[in-house]
């Protein structure tokens, strides 16, 4: 089990989530997540909702991380394909990598995995860079 590397306190959502940061670099940041009760559908199943949060916190660290100095981001666009699902009680985890870092934008792909590596979901962002 990695030790997270981000804090977050800066990200109160994501903490409030129990996201865990194992890696944060401006070219590639990793988490994970258990899937609790209140993360859950009725089916028992990762809400969608959780998994779309999971990876815009990891895209938006990267992206900030990315960022110049003084400059802050913010999602303008997330899309998300969601592939299978991950069970009450299990771990994802996910990736974080991005596709296009410019002056203005950056735009993000997060392939969020359960245990034994089952796909989950696939997100892509676009993270705005503001003053």
């Amino acid at each position: 089990m990695s030790t997270p590397v981000f804090d977050l306190d800066l990200l109160p959502f994501a903490a409030l989530m129990g996201v865990s940061v194992t890696r944060a670099a401006p070219d590639h940041v990793e988490g994970r997540l258990v899937v609790r009760p209140d993360l859950c559908t009725a089916g028992g199943v990762l809400h969608g909702g959780a998994a779309m949060a999971l990876a815009d916190t990891l895209g938006a660290i990267g992206a900030f991380l990315s960022t110049p100095e003084g400059k802050r981001t913010t999602t303008l666009e997330s899309k998300t394909n969601f592939i299978g699902s991950a069970p009450l009680g299990t771990t994802v985890t996910a990736v974080a990598t991005p596709l296009h870092i410019g002056r203005r934008s950056s735009v993000w792909t997060t392939r969020i995995e359960g245990e034994g590596g089952r796909l989950v979901a696939v997100v892509t962002q676009t993270q705005m860079t503001v003053d």
